[in-house]
């Protein structure tokens, strides 16, 4: 059953992803040909997709190396003692041997009495888990292995580095669109040369704007997308390292029934935990669940009681 939650999962992340690229392609390409015909010059067209997307490559190259610790460090997390912590130490080095992985990840210990934990890090040679003070002493044993297996299985599927792919994309496409928008308010718009003219520009410029409209949302929605996918897949990769889907079942129930948020969590990094750490209510409308980092706690419940 969870094999088929992984392969399904991965499926339609892949679908996604190739929607947003081919998206985002588009979208640049549409742009540049209507800054060409403007302005009467068609290489414009290429240059500005290549402008783009080199800015797009750098811009995750930057992040992917650097976000960790700027994440760390915004949070307030510190290195976990290897004598105050001993049994998470050894609950992630039974879970990366399980795994196959050729080193375990560093630990960190934030200091929140609400339960919760994320991972982060470039590759699975270069990571990091936290887990919140609240996490240790709330879990038993086999829930608190359960929930470090969900944050080693997003190290080992890479979630980090598409995660951190798309958001660069999204910020990209989000840029240009206030660029774009600010050009027009102080009449960039108007024809300084070019061959073509009358309605065919007009189709162009209408295309354009409509595309420019749509696009941050767009965007934002198929990140969102991609994020809760991946959750799924990380609840499935845990039930495939440790066999036992009740202990996740549980701990996610804790988590998410418990009333308080983290504490330094903000909208930045609450992708990042294993439950929305904001503590937004659970019951909420399609809408509302549209534009949620998270899949429906129930429903991620439900998912793993059955397998």
């Amino acid at each position: 059953m969870f094999e088929d939650q992984i392969r399904n999962n991965i499926n339609k992340t892949w679908v996604l992803l190739l929607g947003f690229i081919v998206f985002f392609t588009v979208l640049i390409y549409l742009l540049g040909y209507y800054f060409a015909e403007l302005y009467g010059n068609r290489d414009l067209a290429f240059v500005f997709l290549v402008a783009a997307l080199a800015f797009s490559i750098i811009s995750s190259w930057t992040s992917y190396y650097y976000s960790d610790r700027i994440v760390l460090s915004s949070v307030g997390a510190r290195p976990a003692d290897p004598a105050e912590h001993a049994q998470l130490f050894d609950l992630v080095e039974g879970l990366t041997i399980a795994a196959g992985t050729k080193a375990s990840p560093k630990l960190y210990i934030m200091e929140d009495p609400s339960p919760n934990a994320f991972a982060t890090g470039r590759n699975p040679e270069h990571c990091a888990i936290v887990v919140t003070t609240g996490l240790l002493s709330m879990l038993k044993r086999d829930e608190l292995e359960a929930v470090l297996a969900h944050e080693l299985s997003h190290i080992m599927n890479y979630d980090i580095l598409l995660a951190t792919i798309i958001s660069v994309l999204v910020g990209t496409v989000v840029l240009i669109s206030h660029f774009f928008w600010r050009w027009m308010w102080w009449g960039g718009g108007r024809r300084r040369g070019g061959s073509g003219g009358g309605y065919a520009m007009i189709i162009i410029l209408a295309l354009t704007l409509l595309f420019m409209i749509l696009a941050p949302i767009a965007s934002q929605l198929i990140q969102l997308a991609v994020s809760r996918k991946r959750e799924y897949l990380a609840d499935a990769s845990a039930i495939r390292l440790t066999r036992y889907p009740d202990a996740l079942a549980n701990a996610l129930q804790k988590i998410a029934y418990s009333p308080a948020p983290v504490r330094n969590a903000n909208k930045a990094v609450a992708h990042m935990f294993i439950e929305d750490p904001l503590k937004k209510p659970k019951k909420m409308s399609w809408l509302a669940n549209l534009f949620s980092t998270h899949p429906p706690i129930e429903e991620r419940i439900a998912r793993i009681r059955a397998m």
